[in-house]
């Protein structure tokens, strides 16, 4: 069975590298080898490697600036270097550990001491995986709405900022589409909350779909409320898929002990042309403009979608 993390190796010694190369493939490791220093880390910026292992001594790059120049590229992990000497004296070990190596091997390498050192690797590598993964599980935590899965107003503030910034920069059309759902409060009062809440999950979950993956992005604005984003969408093409979101969700029943609960929503639509000529306009003042559409939405008679033009002249 193939271990999980591949494996640079960085030997100028063909025999003592080849001989590297056999006691990790039969140990199950894949195993990428180079020359040299300079072969190496050239390597490695085309490809991601979570052990490298590399010889002091080699021409044109060495193993320490190589230990170097690695700690020195952003990764996508933390990288674990052996070093391979024959010096063993405590000042060169710290010289070794100075440039960025983690752990040392003497030469010549004795095969099973360096398969239990690569396991101590694993397990540190392991580690930062882990711990990586649930930084990233509560950094998503605290931009998403706990209920809905949907970001939370805190992200919606700070990246629809952004989004708007970066309209104006390039003079690229946005839209915002501002949703809600139709007499929601007699959906509480007749089915109870439990019903409410499998409401807004399963019509937010409705929303996403109809939204383009990785480029549009929906908050919940408040209660029945949510607020997406249509970057690279001018006011036409967000009217149109606005109009299939709004017949997905008339057209979509949710099933609470028993009971088949349906429901409509409102949408208001705005979009914004950005101009270089004026640069004022606020995040704040597109969702103002999106909400005046929704207004004017249930104004209209509710399941509908009403939308306005916002261009800065």
């Amino acid at each position: 069975m193939k271990n999980a993390f591949p494996i640079l190796i960085a030997e100028d010694n063909p025999v003592s590298r080849k001989l590297m190369e056999k006691t990790l493939r039969q140990a199950g490791y894949e195993v990428v080898s180079a020359e040299n220093g300079r072969e190496a880390f050239t390597v490695f910026k085309e490809r991601f490697f979570p052990i490298i292992l590399t010889d002091w001594g080699m021409p044109e790059m060495d193993g320490l600036e190589l230990c170097r120049a690695v700690r020195e590229t952003p990764a996508e992990g933390y990288v674990f270097i052996f070093l391979i000497t024959a010096r063993d004296s405590k000042k060169d070990i710290i010289v070794g550990l100075e440039a960025g190596a983690d752990d040392y091997l003497t030469k010549p390498f004795d095969r099973f001491e360096l398969i239990a050192r690569l396991k101590t690797a694993l397990r540190v590598l392991a580690l930062e995986k882990s711990l990586k993964d649930a930084y990233e599980k509560i950094k998503l935590l605290s931009i998403t709405d706990k209920l809905t899965g949907c970001y939370n107003r805190a992200y919606l503030d700070e990246y629809l900022t952004k989004e708007i910034t970066r309209a104006k920069r390039y003079s690229r059309p946005v839209s915002l589409v501002m949703a809600d759902i139709d007499h929601f409060k007699r959906v509480n009062d007749t089915y109870g909350h439990q019903a409410g809440d499998l409401i807004l999950k399963d019509f937010a979950a409705t929303i996403r779909k109809g939204l383009r993956k990785d480029v549009d992005w929906v908050a919940r604005y408040g209660g029945e409320e949510f607020l997406m984003v249509l970057p690279e969408t001018t006011f036409e093409s967000a009217m149109s898929s606005t109009e299939r979101l709004r017949r997905f969700v008339s057209e979509s029943v949710s099933s609470h002990n028993g009971t088949a609960i349906r429901i409509t929503a409102s949408f208001g639509v705005v979009g914004f042309v950005p101009s270089p000529h004026n640069l004022k306009t606020t995040h704040k003042a597109i969702i103002d403009c999106a909400d005046k559409a929704l207004y004017q939405a249930k104004n209209d008679g509710r399941n509908r979608v009403r939308g306005k033009r916002l261009q800065v002249e």
